[in-house]
């Protein structure tokens, strides 16, 4: 009888355990979802005619904008690939605004071949959002400098480098007669919001130890 008091307490409290990781994952799919819901909101909302004084990254973040200035001529090419394009390059250059504030601007994507080709420069009217993309990481190499090849994009040392704010503007669409350059707006898709299948692992888990629990029950009948 005591070991099977003691298998029922245990297995209670496993259950009750992976039960409430189940719920508490479900309740961050809904938090998710409600962030997610927000960031397509802001991304969508209309754009502003002025880039503001005082950024803040939460406040700012993502926040569209459509501003009036010149595009630089220099460019950093950030190796990526896009699906059923193969790889190629972000552009990304300084952007001179009519106040004199100058920002970094993500032009879109070309191909690997394209790398050399001739793009538009000097006064220009862009439209994208707001954004402090930071990819890099422990395993990110340094930029190949020397021939202008960077693995991720890194916000402040992107600005240094090219003598901007550290601030992206993320094109929606390229600028009138730009033809080369295939914009890749900020969107949700790279948010990650697995919580479901978590909490369908956990679930799963709990029938498991449900149905464990059963087995050894009937095993310990006299």
């Amino acid at each position: 009888m005591r070991r099977v008091i003691f298998l029922l307490i245990i297995s209670g409290a496993g259950l009750a355990i992976l039960i409430g990781l189940g719920t508490w994952q479900l309740q961050r799919k809904a938090w998710k979802e409600g962030i997610l819901a927000t960031i397509e909101a802001r991304i969508a909302d209309e754009s502003a005619d002025h880039l503001p004084q005082a950024l803040d990254q939460e406040a700012d973040k993502y926040r569209p904008v459509r501003l009036t200035g010149d595009i630089g001529a220099e460019e950093l090419h950030v190796l990526t690939s896009i699906k059923d394009i193969g790889p190629g390059y972000r552009v990304i250059s300084p952007f001179t605004l009519e106040d004199g504030r100058r920002v970094l601007v993500d032009r879109g994507f070309i191909p690997v071949k394209e790398k050399q080709a001739a793009r538009i420069s000097g006064p220009a009217t862009i439209e994208g959002n707001i954004h402090w993309p930071q990819e890099t990481d422990s395993y990110t190499p340094a930029p190949d400098l020397a021939g202008n090849i960077w693995y991720a994009r890194n916000t402040g040392r992107m600005a240094d480098h090219l003598g901007t704010e550290p601030v992206m503007i993320v094109l929606r669409a390229s600028p009138e007669g730009e033809a080369g350059l295939r914009p890749v707006p900020v969107s949700t898709s790279g948010i990650p919001n697995d919580h479901l299948q978590y909490a369908i692992t956990w679930f799963s888990l709990a029938l498991i130890w449900a149905a464990m629990t059963l087995y050894f029950l009937r095993r310990s009948r006299p």
